[in-house]
């Protein structure tokens, strides 16, 4: 059986709640993928075109930097990603995650939050950040989805 490893960059806590639901159902490792800056209230102000992350998600090569790079990404066959949805596509710290590592061969299986928008086009879009990656379009995980519901979601990766 291959192991398993669920990172995710929360900023509010939602992602890092549907997160450690996947883990346990998935039977996984748990990573946190930090920004080396946290991140503020008033850093997520998408209402303001000034704010952290509007300049940072209007600049494609905006890169920002991770508080370690200690997730161990050479122990796993099966990574499950997750992210809050901003602007439509993944946050550039889950690029700056991808870019730290070496994916070659690896299963790599989006899932995102969001207040109203889907995944879109976000596994196309990342791929080019972990070249021989297996990337899968993976599924929102809003609201409490059981864990059985997490658990059979995750075995049809397997």
């Amino acid at each position: 059986m291959s192991k398993t490893l669920v990172a995710y960059f929360s900023a509010s806590g939602t992602t890092k709640r549907a997160a450690e639901k996947l883990a346990a159902a998935a039977d996984g490792d748990l990573y946190e993928i930090k920004p080396a800056v946290p991140y503020t209230s008033a850093d997520l102000n998408w209402q303001d075109k000034h704010s952290r992350s509007s300049v940072e998600m209007n600049d494609p090569s905006s890169r920002p930097e991770l508080a370690d790079k200690d997730a161990g990404i050479a122990e796993y066959e099966r990574i499950f990603l997750g992210f809050p949805i901003w602007w439509y596509t993944a946050p550039h710290i889950i690029r700056t995650f991808l870019e730290s590592y070496d994916f070659t061969g690896k299963t790599i299986i989006l899932f995102a939050t969001s207040g109203g928008s889907g995944l879109g086009k976000t596994a196309k879009e990342l791929a080019s950040s972990c070249p021989g990656a297996k990337i899968e379009d993976g599924k929102m995980l809003n609201g409490n989805p059981s864990e059985d519901a997490l658990k059979q979601w995750a075995e049809s990766f397997r």
